[in-house]
């Protein structure tokens, strides 16, 4: 069995590459090679930009591969979702096709642009959010740098942001989202039903999705006197911790998982509960 894996090239390609790693599978990219190589003898990648992955991925040139929910849409893509993965360019979270106008533009919501030209990258997806809207609007493809063309060259765009700092730049102020998009792990139907490749599949997402998973979580652990156990239970945020007895003395340690934004609070008060060092 050999499963064909679309490693999106591009903004997604190093934080994709860094998260397989930390679930371990190391795919090294050389230089000009498209063809990336791998640690595991069942799997065969491909580097393929994430605009046309499930278009690959439809056609069966890729059993799989990941891409942005925004690209099956703008494709049109009859792909299996096995798997939404949340994670970006520089995050992981969520990201934002958005509907932007020049700052104090006379246009405040998408029915303003009725008759109007929107320039973007996604001319499928945002056709669709006009049509849902109600608003006839000439949509026209933009190669690139589509922030500067407005106003001289466009009334609006849609536009994709993670931090907002390009739209700050240049003036934008947002008036709409056109869609919120995620990365996802997609299949070919015909690849998705053989079992095989099915279980290769789902393990890798398995392997994956405990990385990203973990990537908010904090393990703290301590060695506490048992008669303080009641209190840190009590100011704990997880409830079932792991607890055990120390080899010798009335001591015990205790291992709990948390948030990370939770630590900064959480750890003052476990330390005002532990008993003199002096």
């Amino acid at each position: 069995m050999q499963l064909n894996l679309g490693i999106p090239k591009g903004s997604l390609q190093d934080s994709t590459i860094k998260i397989f790693k930390e679930a371990g599978y190391d795919i090294r990219v050389s230089s000009r090679n498209y063809y990336p190589s791998i640690n595991d003898d069942e799997i065969s990648c491909m580097l393929i930009r994430a605009q046309e992955m499930a278009r690959y991925v439809e056609g069966g040139q890729l059993d799989c591969g990941l891409t942005g929910l925004d690209w099956i849409k703008e494709n049109r893509a009859d792909v299996v979702e096995v798997c939404e993965l949340t994670y970006a360019k520089a995050s992981y979270s969520t990201v934002k096709w958005i509907l932007a106008v020049k700052e104090n533009s006379p246009y405040k919501s998408v029915k303003d642009l009725e008759g109007k030209t929107i320039a973007t990258e996604v001319v499928n997806l945002t056709k669709d959010y006009l049509a849902a809207n109600g608003v006839s609007a000439n949509v026209e493809y933009s190669w690139g740098a589509t922030e500067v063309k407005v106003p001289d060259l466009a009334d609006a765009i849609v536009e994709i942001t993670e931090t907002g700092s390009s739209l700050r730049a240049n003036n934008l102020v947002i008036i709409d989202t056109v869609l919120e998009t995620t990365t996802r792990f997609i299949a070919n139907k015909k690849a998705y039903e053989d079992p095989a490749k099915r279980k290769k599949m789902e393990d890798i997402i398995m392997m994956l999705q405990s990385v990203i998973d973990a990537v908010p979580k904090v393990c703290i652990m301590m060695n506490v006197p048992e008669s303080n156990l009641n209190e840190i239970l009590e100011i704990l945020p997880t409830k079932n911790p792991t607890i055990s007895h120390l080899a010798k003395g009335e001591w015990i340690d205790i291992m709990a998982v948390i948030d990370k934004n939770e630590l900064r609070s959480l750890f003052p008060k476990l330390i005002r509960l532990l008993p003199s060092q002096e």
